[in-house]
């Protein structure tokens, strides 16, 4: 008996609920959802920018870079397709750190034998290969995993001013008239 009446009420419960429903379905108002578009990879077109970074900040021209690369800028942006442009960086060699950040700032990275923990400082990795530092920075900015490496190979860094990507007739973004605090 007791297991009976402890039934009864979730089962009056239950009918609420779908009398409820009843009322919701039988009103005549007209409901319509926007439908939303999705990209294929046949309708994906990428687009060449050159992006000169002589005496821009790191980070801010990384996190722009790393916008365009993404496809973030675009209206057709899809998460998990490769929808990005292509990005030339010219003049690695002559971009700039805030701060102390050029002594203070160490990137560390492992070799994978044991006591195998490496150190450079960022003025000593500017030095030897900036487009490494560039690379890395940018890295960090994108997605983990075989996205991330695929948007990460639209990349093209190159220490001086000329580039070898004059064919695809790239698109001049000029980040320092963006914003006054990209350039240094």
């Amino acid at each position: 008996m007791a297991t009976e009446t402890a039934i009864k009420p979730k089962k009056e419960k239950i009918e609420k609920q779908t009398v409820s429903q009843e009322v919701v379905k039988s009103s005549k108002i007209k409901v319509t959802l926007a439908k939303t578009s999705v990209n294929k990879l046949s309708d994906i077109k990428k687009n060449w920018y050159i992006v000169d970074v002589q005496d821009i900040v790191l980070g801010r021209a990384a996190a722009y870079i790393a916008t365009i690369l993404r496809g973030k800028n675009k209206v057709d942006y899809t998460p998990f397709l490769d929808c990005g442009d292509n990005v030339i960086v010219i003049n690695s060699d002559k971009i700039k750190l805030k701060g102390n950040k050029l002594d203070d700032k160490t990137y560390y990275w492992h070799t994978g034998y044991p006591g195998g923990i490496k150190d450079i400082t960022a003025k000593k990795f500017l030095e030897k290969d900036s487009t490494k530092m560039f690379r890395r920075a940018l890295k960090g900015m994108l997605p983990r995993g075989p996205l991330g490496r695929k948007q990460l190979s639209n990349l093209y860094v190159f220490k001086g001013a000329e580039h070898a990507h004059e064919a695809q007739k790239p698109e001049i973004i000029d980040l320092s008239k963006l914003n006054n605090k990209n350039s240094r």
